[in-house]
Formats: structure tokens, C-alpha cells, sequence
């Protein structure tokens, strides 16, 4: 069974970077895409960023392109996203996922096997 756990949300004020980590264990998860979605107060889930098991093929969501970037560091079953240049609209519950075909790189929710928790991550104006 595969874990993941999301870590570094918070307050923050508007213009200011956090940085969320997602710590992944169980199966074979440095071979699994990893993503990231997130959930505003009622609204859908919908898909942030994401990365291939060998970090070397990205997407991200037009609302965060050039503002938040994701990355799995070597040899480890983390997943991170740096989020940069945050605004208000960043408010919402952010959850780490894992999809366990490796070069897929989906923007769709069910094609993510595994989820997190989520983390809380606020952005005040």
C-alpha cells in the first residue's frame, strides 16, 4: 500500500513562497508520476503540477505556470512544489498524488491511484 504524506502548508501573505513536500513510501513510488491538486472552499479538486518519475517531464495548471514549480529531488520518494508569488486565489487544501503508470502525465483525477491527506495551505490579501 502506498502512503503519501503532505507537509509545509500555512498562512501566508499575499506575494510570499511556501513550500509543500509530499513524503511517499510503500510500492514502488520512485516509479510512479506524482502530482499535485488542490481544492478551494467550494469548488472541484483540480490539478496544479505535475512530474514523471525521473523529473524530466513536467505540467502545470495555466493559473500557476511560472509561479510554482515541482521537482523530485534524487533518490528520494519526495515530491515538492515551490510556490512562489502566492495570491489569494492559491487558498485551498492542497493534496500530493501518485499515479502508478510511470511516463503518464495527467491533469485527471482518476487516473491518480494514491492520495495524501492534503495540507492547508492560506493565502491572505
Amino acid at each position: 500500500q502506498v502512503l503519501l504524506v503532505e507537509s509545509g502548508g500555512g498562512l501566508v501573505q499575499a506575494g510570499g513562497s511556501l513550500r509543500l513536500s509530499c513524503a511517499a513510501s510503500g510500492g514502488t513510488v520512485r516509479r510512479y508520476t506524482m502530482g499535485w491538486f488542490r481544492q478551494a472552499p467550494g469548488k472541484e479538486r483540480e490539478f496544479v503540477a505535475g512530474a514523471v518519475w525521473s523529473g524530466t517531464k513536467t505540467l502545470y495548471a495555466d493559473s500557476v505556470k511560472g509561479r510554482f514549480t515541482i521537482s523530485r529531488p534524487g533518490d528520494t520518494n519526495t515530491v515538492n512544489l515551490q510556490m512562489n508569488s502566492l495570491i489569494p486565489e492559491d487558498t485551498a487544501i492542497y493534496y500530493c498524488a501518485a499515479d502508478h503508470t510511470p511516463w503518464s502525465l495527467s491533469t485527471q483525477i482518476e487516473e491518480y491511484n494514491y492520495w495524501g491527506q492534503g495540507t492547508q495551505v492560506t493565502v491572505s490579501s
